[in-house]
């Protein structure tokens, strides 16, 4: 089973561990769509194991707030609200912008070539949005892991986990091109010349800049 990016950096030892990153990775990457039913049963068939496990594996995503537990219908994937959606996109320029800040006089050489290699991988992927949406977290994580912040990196890995499902329906039917190096260029130029400002500068408005075209397709597909 593969994880989501920065769920883990150890494999589950329990089964509700288990039913929980199962669940993770399914939402994350869309398998289950928001408004849709969990069954309990039928999942834990799927990977394996009891009910109760899938159960408490539910509680913790209701906690996350990726769904939501209804009284006699079991658990249903839930999603943000357009208000919720722009918190989030200005927390997490927030919480980045200070990763960066801090790991900017940490960087090397070698992480700015694995931070092109990322890039790579985003370009490669240009055509598959639901796989470049996974390329472009890895890029942010790992840019913001240089921090060496350990509660920092939990909370913007917990951001990231609530907005991509909506990140991946509005990439896959949006009208944004997947662009990779135009976006990123001018925030690995500023780790290059160690300007913690102008980094912080330009990853904060990398995020924020989402928010107007993110909300305009959230607004034009809501629900009447």
């Amino acid at each position: 089973m593969r994880l989501v990016p920065g769920y883990a950096d150890r494999l589950p030892v329990t089964a509700e561990e288990e039913a929980y990153a199962f669940l993770l990775d399914a939402i994350c990457k869309g398998t289950y769509r928001m408004g849709e039913r969990l069954i309990a049963e039928d999942i834990a068939t799927e990977i394996g194991m009891s009910r109760m496990p899938v159960r408490e594996a539910f509680r913790r995503l209701a906690a996350d707030g990726l769904v939501t537990l209804r009284p006699n219908r079991g658990a249903v994937v839930s999603g943000l609200n357009i208000e919720e959606m722009r918190e989030v996109f200005e927390m997490r320029s927030a919480l980045e912008g200070l990763a960066i800040r801090v790991a900017v006089p940490k960087i090397t050489e070698r992480h700015l070539i694995h931070l092109e290699r990322l890039l790579d991988d985003m370009d490669d992927y240009r055509d598959d949005s639901s796989e470049w949406v996974g390329r472009h977290r890895a890029f942010h994580e790992y840019l913001c892991s240089l921090s060496g912040r350990a509660r920092l990196m939990r909370q913007i890995s917990a951001l990231y986990t609530a907005i991509e499902p909506h990140m991946r329906v509005w990439l896959e039917h949006g009208e944004k091109p997947l662009s990779a190096r135009d976006e990123h260029a001018v925030i690995l130029e500023a780790l290059r010349a160690g300007d913690a400002d102008q980094a912080e500068h330009v990853l904060r408005d990398h995020i924020e800049g989402t928010i107007p075209s993110l909300v305009a397709f959230l607004e034009q597909h809501k629900p009447a």
